[in-house]
């Protein structure tokens, strides 16, 4: 039977800049981290004690904002000062000890797995806006930025965002080109279905959804979470689909119930079922993305109760090769780390 220590784990979405600029402690312990979104779920003890070795951390800014990280909608300057507050926060995490900045994809590292090593943390910039141009994207690469979401739910200066129709933008256009050049992933999450569709059409690179569910098993027409389609394309590419624990991400609308582990284990499961195989799986939880402890599924309240995810694909037949995959190993394989 897995246990907490069965495999350390990758978590693909993270906000954790976003948490500490918006004033949680992410030293301390989670009954006394304060901050958004009480209960708290994560901090760096809690990332540790719940065996999270590896992660992405985000730099999230959203346009109309009203907290630490909004900015005037189409104010490139005021979008960059919020994005590099966050990429700071990082930067101090770094030189506590807290974190060790990983590389592009297809860059090695070594030692991130020993129990004494720092989590090793890729950033994630999820909403483009902060890059002033393309041009400024070889600055971002140089410290530590290893994907990015052209956008959020809103649209950017980039691309067409969930809540919206529209496609990428010709800055988007170039900024995909650049991200090309330069081994920079794109992370397919919020995007628009017209965004997605031509971010497939101007690149054959493997792109990656962070933090996305099955759109099949919600609500048909939300653009949030992933078609059968491109959920195909996505694992064609060699691509990974991190697995959202928001518990609205994963029932149906109407649903007046708690969502359950097994509400998760559904769309892992038709994930695997369409693409054939248990490669494509891999964790975006999401944790404190906007929402509370509160907000996870019933018995998931911090990172120490993943091992319940385990437990109930165990049950379900995945060898340990499966259950190390979908923890770890298929984030790694995918990252070159």
């Amino acid at each position: 039977m897995p246990t907490r220590a069965f495999a350390p784990w990758f978590d693909a979405h993270l906000d954790l800049a976003y948490l500490a600029e918006c004033g949680r402690d992410m030293d301390a312990p989670l009954d006394g981290a304060g901050g958004p979104h009480p209960p708290a779920a994560v901090t760096w003890p809690a990332l540790r004690d719940g065996g999270v070795r590896f992660c992405l951390g985000t730099i999230f800014t959203e346009a109309d904002g009203t907290d630490a990280v909004g900015y005037p909608s189409g104010d490139a300057k005021s979008a960059a000062d919020r994005g590099r507050a966050q990429l700071a926060q990082y930067q101090r995490a770094a030189a506590t000890g807290r974190i060790s900045l990983m590389p592009r994809r297809g860059v090695a590292c070594v030692g991130a797995c020993d129990t004494d090593a720092p989590i090793s943390l890729g950033i994630l910039m999820e909403n483009a806006d902060p890059i002033a141009s393309p041009d400024e994207l070889e600055w971002w690469v140089s410290q530590g930025l290893v994907a990015i979401g052209l956008s959020w739910a809103k649209a950017s200066r980039y691309a067409g965002g969930n809540s919206v129709t529209t496609g990428l933008t010709d800055a988007g256009r170039v900024l995909v080109g650049e991200m090309d050049r330069l081994g920079v992933v794109i992370d397919v999450s919020h995007l628009s279905d017209a965004s997605l569709a031509q971010v497939l059409e101007m690149t054959d690179s493997p792109v990656m959804a962070s933090h996305s569910n099955c759109r099949m098993l919600l609500e048909k027409t939300n653009q949030r979470h992933l078609t059968d389609d491109a959920i195909i394309e996505i694992a064609r590419r060699g691509g990974v689909i991190g697995l959202n624990l928001y518990g609205k991400f994963l029932t149906p609308p109407g649903a007046e119930r708690t969502p359950t582990i097994d509400d998760a284990i559904r769309h892992l499961e038709r994930v695997c079922e369409l693409v054939g195989h248990r490669r494509a799986v891999g964790l975006g939880s999401d944790m404190d993305g906007g929402f509370s402890a509160e907000g996870l599924p019933d018995a998931i309240r911090s990172p120490r109760d993943l091992s319940k995810l385990l437990e109930a694909l165990h049950a379900r037949g995945w060898s340990d090769d499966d259950l190390r995959g979908f923890a770890c190993d298929n984030w790694l394989r995918f990252w070159g780390w």
